[in-house]
């Protein structure tokens, strides 16, 4: 299907084929005449370009004049020829980016008892499909030109702006909404936009996306009424894979099922990983507790393989690491979420 600007983009196409081919034969023509290429080429480019250095060579010859004066007409339309079609086309794309931009907010401000997505990376891509097969109405909020033109490219609404601004909330129809989802990866971000979206609409559903567990007390308290930790959330599912006999092939095969987990696994932006405890480990002879307090929230246990045998599921944080034993830990995918 053309594009809207396509026309613009065919007639810049000609205007430069026509230009280019005037330019090329009026340049054969005066060498041969005898000109040098050089001067033939200069003479062609500042005739049809009206700059109107003069001419290279002294033209007397009656026909060499017809030929220059036939240039001056030709080269000119076609510079005037690309002029005029490169200013409509990026005339018609800052007004259809105009007119673009008012028809989605008179769109947005129609909406009611809608809900809002603020953050259009993995999470928040997942919620948008799942939410236009139900049928809800929504708004997505993201500061990235580069997201919210993917998403309104999929025909979803969009506003582009930082969600922590209240402004920006406003303009999504905050006050009007039924349900907000904050999903950034930033949990500074997350409890500073529930913390304004309560303020301007205590009747509004929050639900929060948390990273760092300790994050959950601050976001109920800022007024989520819903908290979702996605790496808690693979844990869960990473350990109720362990409980089947075939658990291990989970970490180490390439079945369809751990393909397929896998996949789930970096839609969420994680990664299930397993770090055997060998005799040089930092974490030798540590308390799990002790290691996820280490790096801060970035690895979450799941489970201990223990080296005789045995699976300690969920393990408590007083339980020791020793040499030979596995780790099965949940961690932060590369990508941003």
């Amino acid at each position: 299907m053309p594009t809207s600007n396509s026309r613009p983009q065919s007639n810049l196409l000609y205007a430069t084929a026509f230009a280019g081919a005037v330019m090329a034969v009026f340049a054969v023509g005066y060498r041969m005449a005898g000109w040098s290429w050089s001067d033939a080429i200069y003479m062609v480019v500042i005739t049809a370009f009206s700059v109107g250095f003069g001419e290279v060579v002294p033209i007397t010859d009656p026909w060499l004049r017809a030929w220059t004066m036939a240039l001056i007409v030709l080269g000119c339309t076609g510079i005037i020829f690309i002029t005029g079609t490169l200013v409509q086309w990026l005339t018609e794309s800052q007004i259809q980016r105009a007119l673009g931009g008012k028809r989605m907010e008179h769109e947005i401000e129609k909406l009611k008892n809608h809900a809002i997505i603020c953050g259009y990376g993995r999470i928040g891509k997942m919620i948008a499909t799942q939410l236009e097969a139900g049928g809800i109405p929504f708004v997505i909020v993201d500061q990235s030109p580069e997201r919210v033109a993917e998403a309104r490219e999929a025909g979803w609404l969009t506003h582009l702006g930082e969600a922590t601004d209240e402004p920006v909330l406003r303009a999504a129809g905050v006050t009007r909404a039924r349900v907000l989802a904050t999903v950034l990866p930033n949990d500074a971000a997350n409890v500073f936009i529930t913390l304004s979206a309560r303020n301007m609409n205590p009747e509004i559903e929050i639900i929060a996306r948390g990273e760092v567990p300790s994050t959950e007390r601050k976001l109920r308290q800022a007024g989520a009424n819903r908290v979702v930790l996605p790496a808690h959330i693979g844990a869960d599912r990473i350990a109720h894979l362990i409980l089947h006999p075939n658990a291990r092939d989970l970490l180490g095969g390439k079945t369809k099922s751990s393909i397929e987990f896998e996949h789930h696994l970096t839609e969420l932006g994680l990664d299930m990983e397993e770090i055997e405890i060998g005799l040089q480990s930092p974490w030798l002879h540590r308390r799990v507790g002790d290691v996820e307090k280490e790096v801060s929230g970035r690895l979450l246990v799941v489970a201990i393989l223990r080296k005789e045998g045995g699976t300690d599921m969920n393990p408590n944080p007083t339980a020791m690491l020793m040499p030979g034993d596995a780790l099965v830990v949940m961690k932060r995918g590369v990508g941003k979420g």
